[in-house]
């Protein structure tokens, strides 16, 4: 079986290459897709389309233009991760969360322990909450069994 995993959250860490690299260890067939990682190109994706007077207006261009790229590729995915990091809080994260559980889009949550309380809502949507990405290949793994 083949899977395509949409790896969203977080992006100032390594998360996503540790996750490429264990399920290419483990020989699993997976395609991973992304959002724009780039953070200052993420928030300047809507620039072309004419300056705006204030903050609000330039992120909310902006993040019409990034969802085009994300739901196209959460809509394509078999499963989607969705990773809260520590050290920014990651609303995008959880909407992408909401987004695929409207879908009925199998997720997975990725984070420590210390912020469950606040992602209660969220993680009870979720398929399962890893706390590493050595379980999120593990959960690869069983899933793509054959």
């Amino acid at each position: 079986m083949s899977f395509t995993v949409y790896l969203s959250g977080e992006i100032h860490t390594d998360w996503r290459d540790q996750i490429r690299r264990g399920a290419k260890e483990a020989g699993l067939d997976v395609s991973f897709t992304e959002p724009v990682t780039d953070h200052p190109a993420s928030d300047a994706a809507g620039d072309h389309l004419g300056e705006n007077d204030s903050q609000f207006w330039r992120d909310h261009q902006s993040a019409k233009v990034n969802s085009i790229r994300t739901r196209t590729l959460i809509g394509q995915a078999d499963m989607v991760v969705v990773r809260f990091g520590d050290q920014y809080k990651q609303w995008n994260a959880a909407f992408d969360a909401g987004y695929c559980a409207a879908l009925g889009k199998p997720y997975v949550t990725l984070h420590d322990a210390d912020i469950v309380h606040p992602l209660k809502e969220v993680d009870a949507e979720a398929q399962a909450w890893c706390t590493t990405a050595d379980q999120v290949v593990e959960t690869l793994r069983y899933v793509l069994r054959t």
